[in-house]
């Protein structure tokens, strides 16, 4: 079986398959100092729940946008899968022409759900990943990914107001129920996500514009399904992208090997 692994800023998703059949997915938080025994106990627990045997796991590919994780889960695929982990960068994506002047700036995650977008949609697309940073990413029509844009995370805006303005307080991240908040919460609620509604469709029309053909636009990440049919930017919520974009590029250097 196959073990995918991507790591975020935020969270951390195990995604396990059986050829190209999806059998657990698991995530938890970020945190660099945790161990590859810390990981396999808790990797362990959780597939024993679903009734899956770790050892069966043989294979495993890992993204990520934390350099000081690797070296942990590296240890972990090596001690507990007894397989040598796939560590993708921009420079070992066969398929993927990455179109900057420095191409190893392009972050892991973005060139995976490049992969994971093109194998699934047509034409040149927008992929908006709504995480601890939101980015807005151009893939073009043959798959090349061509640049993007990096906006600051939605939680990372809730964090910055509570932690700058002393009367204000932590809220949680939901849509309102009117565009006009009437005390402070629905007032920051209603900031917080309409303007980041304006965020993704300003960027979205200023992209296609700035491009000059018809796209389709991909929301994905933590939180996108936030918004989820709050706004006609968006064309589809995919939120198994990155993970399709893991297993597609697994499944490239399988045959290219």
């Amino acid at each position: 079986m196959l073990i995918a692994i991507d790591v975020g800023n935020t969270n951390i998703v195990f995604a396990l398959f059986e050829g190209a059949t999806p059998r657990g997915q698991w995530r938890a938080e970020t945190r660099i100092g945790r161990t590859a025994d810390e990981y396999a106990v808790w990797l362990h627990q959780l597939m024993n729940l679903a009734g899956l045997d770790m050892g069966a796991i043989n294979q495993c590919i890992i993204s990520s946008v934390v350099p000081q994780s690797i070296f942990h889960l590296r240890n972990l695929s090596r001690r507990h899968f007894n397989t040598e982990p796939f560590i993708v960068d921009a420079d070992n994506i066969p398929g993927v022409e990455v179109r900057l002047p420095k191409p190893s700036e392009a972050g892991a995650d973005r060139l995976v759900n490049a992969v994971g977008a093109h194998i699934k949609y047509k034409g040149p697309l927008i992929v908006v990943d709504s995480g601890t940073a939101t980015t807005f990413d151009i893939i073009g029509a043959d798959g090349g990914f061509e640049g993007g844009i990096i906006a600051p995370g939605v939680n990372l805006s809730v964090q910055a107001l509570h932690n700058a303005a002393a009367r204000l307080p932590r809220i949680a991240i939901e849509r309102p129920d009117q565009i006009i908040g009437t005390d402070t919460v629905s007032a920051m609620q209603s900031g917080v996500f309409w303007g980041y509604i304006g965020l993704i469709e300003g960027l979205v029309a200023r992209i296609k514009n700035h491009y000059g053909k018809s796209m389709t636009t991909i929301a994905t990440g933590g939180i996108a399904s936030l918004f989820d049919g709050a706004t006609d930017a968006i064309d589809h919520f995919d939120p198994d992208l990155t993970i399709r974009g893991l297993v597609e590029i697994h499944n490239r250097i399988r045959r290219k090997d």
